[in-house]
């Protein structure tokens, strides 16, 4: 019995990671790690690097923009919110066509 309570209690911390993974972004901007929480539970994109990447780069990821990495790089101070509002111009009128 209690090896059946082991293997559910694995099991269920498993699950937990897994499902932690589906639904969070892992965003690694220099030495810091920041969670983006992603619009659809998936694995694509859970950890994203992006040093020496740059705005313009990183926005061009859609699945990133519409989850939000444009206000964490406000609030990182990676980017000012003029030049948010810039770049995500630019990709609402590539949409539209």
């Amino acid at each position: 019995m209690n090896a059946l309570i082991k293997k559910i209690f694995i099991f269920g911390i498993l699950g937990g990671i897994l499902y932690f993974f589906l639904s969070f972004h892992l965003i690694f901007i220099n030495s810091t790690i920041k969670l983006l929480r992603k619009s659809s539970l998936t694995l694509e994109y859970t950890f994203f690097m992006a040093n020496g990447k740059t705005n313009a780069t990183i926005l061009s990821n859609d699945d990133l923009r519409e989850d939000g990495i444009g206000e964490l790089l406000i609030e990182m101070g990676k980017m000012s919110e003029d030049h948010y509002t810039r770049l995500m111009r630019k990709y609402e009128q590539y949409e539209e066509d």
